[in-house]
């Protein structure tokens, strides 16, 4: 007699799909997204771009590697769930410090194992990234009814501004620089140009990277006004990644980043940030139908001709089509021609929708910060 399902994921059109639960007891109501990685789940569900989502994992060795705070992208996981094909097995890496399950449990978030996450992420490419209410109980015993009701009850990410919501309190300083063998995480020294992060929900590896380039970077809330900017006396600023509807996060990130435009300052934009300085500079953003999520997203810049692989994380785009004269279209996804990077044409302004910071992923992108850097020493000498 098959064991009884311990987790039930239930979808707002009704759909059911049952599994064995691990990790923390309980039901998360969320949206529904698929990453398409095969390395980096730790990074995946500590990014902060996935607050208010539940992640299906498509490549099936989930947990394989167990965890290690090493690679905790913020202090705890944000995305609300994980659903994988195999149930978790006990961890094989010499990094490791725990395992996930154990990881999961302790910090409060929701796994299921044992579904066809093939038909799971068919249904996501077709309908829509749905609403989903995932529950686990060690019992059985789910009120589907219930759960189903929850899952049409989840406002959604359109109009939702949750940059604020994982963003960091107050500002601080940050030294640290990528991670490197055999030293492993190594600190930025001397004097150096310096940049404003704005955290909308920031990676430590883009702050990494910053660091690794030679930026002395102070990050900053993502409420953070023009003016406080400026008064940090920064020789660039960088705008970071994040969850949520960046029209809704606009409303008071637009005129901080019009302000910063205004000081004639070098700037860089990742993900969210790329969206923020397309709203700045008169663009729109839209929803998409189930969102670039995975490591192997590749991306063609328009000017170079080269095609980078890339690593993804958005359910919102820039309209291209609502770029203003001045602004220069500058990347594309190969997968569907969507808007993956602009630049201004006369001033050094540019950013992308894909991350650079490569963690997970290859690191084709890394150039990025390098320009970045070379921007804020060249307005430097003059």
């Amino acid at each position: 007699m098959p064991a009884k399902p311990t987790a039930c994921l239930a979808l707002a059109d009704g759909t059911l799909f049952f599994g064995k639960g691990f990790g923390a007891k309980g039901m998360r109501v969320a949206e529904l997204c698929f990453n398409t990685a095969m390395t980096g789940y730790q990074e995946i569900m500590t990014d902060p771009s996935y607050a208010g989502q539940i992640v299906t994992f498509t490549f099936p060795h989930i947990g394989n590697t167990g965890v290690t705070p090493e690679d905790d992208e913020t202090a705890d996981p944000v995305a609300e769930g994980m659903i994988v094909k195999w149930d978790p097995t006990e961890p094989s890496n010499w990094r490791a410090t725990g395992d996930l399950v154990s990881w999961l449990e302790k910090t409060g978030r929701i796994g299921m194992g044992g579904v066809d996450t093939r038909r799971l992420t068919r249904a996501i490419r077709q309908q829509g990234a749905p609403h989903v209410a995932l529950a686990h109980d060690p019992a059985g015993n789910f009120d589907i009814e219930a759960l189903v009701k929850a899952a049409r009850g989840f406002p959604g990410l359109v109009g939702l501004d949750l940059a604020k919501g994982v963003s960091c309190a107050q500002s601080y300083r940050w030294d640290e620089k990528r991670w490197a063998w055999p030293e492993g995480y190594t600190k930025r020294e001397g004097a150096a140009p310096k940049v404003v992060a704005i955290d909308y929900g920031a990676k430590r590896n883009i702050l990494r990277c910053l660091a690794s380039v030679g930026c002395d970077v102070t990050v900053m809330p993502a409420t953070t006004t023009a003016d406080e900017v400026l008064a940090q006396k920064p020789d660039g600023v960088f705008l970071s990644n994040g969850p949520g509807d960046p029209a809704a996060t606009g409303a008071y990130a637009v005129p901080m980043i019009q302000g910063v435009l205004a000081a004639d300052l070098p700037v860089f934009g990742i993900c969210l940030g790329h969206q923020m300085l397309a709203l700045a500079l008169g663009a729109k953003t839209v929803k998409m139908n189930h969102g670039h999520h995975g490591a192997n997203h590749p991306v063609k810049d328009l000017e170079s001709g080269k095609v980078e692989i890339t690593s993804m994380n958005h359910g919102f785009t820039v309209d291209s089509q609502t770029l203003p004269e001045g602004v220069i279209e500058t990347h594309v996804s190969l997968f569907d021609g969507s808007n993956c990077g602009i630049r201004m044409a006369d001033r050094p302004v540019f950013s992308v929708q894909y991350h650079p910071e490569a963690s997970p992923g290859p690191q084709d992108s890394f150039y990025l910060f390098e320009r970045f850097a070379q921007a804020i020493q060249a307005r430097a000498a003059g």
